[in-house]
């Protein structure tokens, strides 16, 4: 059975996120870039825990240290490569067409949460994606997806159809491709804007992991909140570190940095931010967000369903050049999954 971690006291863990995580004088001071604020999983859990198993590992010799609101999220890929900053955390949608093969997870169809999305992008691009080498200028420390994207309006949706010419945040990636399919005005803007925008009716809603409706307040601003069983698409992230910033330790406190992250880390993302849903949830209904769960059968589900026929070989043509087995590997990373999925569950 794999076991889980329940996160408590985020609020008491991310307190501490403007200092180093270490008291005692280190050798090398690692500084991590955000966006998101100090009650997102990512802060509140990810990254703290993250330090203290590299401050372990390299027994004090380096120090993490968190900075934040270093620039729009996009823009830290490019931080990183720099050495702005040492090491962040993106999503792969912000940068339409260089993280092609990552997007794969975020497919409709998944039907799994984000721990076991997250672990099975880890495991099929170490098998598959790793020598296509789209990570070039980075080193790359894990890979992780948020819960299912959900529907959260400021107005009542009872069919697809009532989404038709609305104007929907959009954060890119495939949510894209299912905005285009639904018919929908696209506002693409950073999840960290979506109340404001919400709140002033610059947009009717957006398309984001439930977690969002306390991390981000949105149940302040949400109406309703429809939910597919599995969502309609799973986001994807990646957490990296400047390779000079690497090469640059001794060369076993960097081994010891590899050894908490890869497959641990992106677990360690994914559960966070799958705990981060759930108390989502809860306080959605605690706000009195009107919330639909749909069942697998129902009309609406059907709907969807017969809207996103044809995504997975839209994909694995969109990376035709790569030169990978997309369609192996997309079968692969489903079934790795649902089997990480079913052995949570026993």
């Amino acid at each position: 059975m794999i076991k889980t971690i329940k996160f408590a006291g985020a609020a008491v863990l991310a307190a501490g996120l403007s200092t180093s995580f270490n008291a005692a004088a280190a050798d090398t001071t690692l500084i991590v870039g955000t966006w998101l604020p100090p009650t997102a999983a990512q802060n509140a859990v990810v990254w703290p825990t993250w330090a203290k198993w590299v401050e372990e590992a390299t027994e004090g010799r380096v120090e993490v240290k968190i900075e934040y609101d270093m620039g729009h999220p996009k823009t830290y890929f490019q931080l990183v490569e720099d050495g702005v900053i040492d090491a962040g955390f993106s999503y792969h949608g912000y940068v339409p067409g260089r993280f092609k093969l990552p997007i794969a997870a975020e497919q409709p169809g998944m039907g799994v949460n984000a721990e076991a999305a997250s672990v099975a992008l880890w495991r099929t691009h170490d098998k598959y994606f790793a020598e296509a080498n789209e990570y070039v200028g980075l080193e790359l420390l894990g890979l992780f997806t948020h819960g299912p994207g959900q529907i959260m309006t400021t107005f009542p949706v009872d069919s697809l159809a009532d989404l038709k010419d609305k104007k929907i945040r959009i954060g890119g990636g495939v949510q894209a491709e299912i905005g285009e399919r639904m018919g929908i005005t696209p506002v693409a803007a950073p999840a960290t804007k979506v109340y404001e925008m919400m709140q002033q009716g610059v947009i009717d809603g957006a398309f984001l992991p439930v977690g969002e409706q306390k991390s981000l307040r949105l149940a302040e601003v949400t109406k309703d909140l429809n939910m597919l069983p599995g969502g309609m698409y799973l986001g994807t992230f990646s957490m990296f570190i400047n390779p000079d910033f690497m090469a640059d330790l001794d060369p076993k406190d960097a081994e010891a940095i590899r050894s908490v992250s890869g497959e641990k880390l992106s677990a360690l993302a994914g559960r966070a931010w799958e705990q981060g849903d759930i108390e989502g949830l809860a306080f959605a209904r605690e706000s009195g967000v009107n919330v639909i769960e749909h069942d697998a059968s129902s009309a609406f589900v059907q709907q969807f369903n017969q809207l996103t026929e044809g995504m997975d070989q839209d994909w694995i043509e969109s990376v035709s050049d790569r030169d990978v087995d997309a369609a192996a590997a997309l079968k692969e990373m489903r079934q790795i999954a649902r089997e990480y999925e079913a052995q949570k569950q026993e």
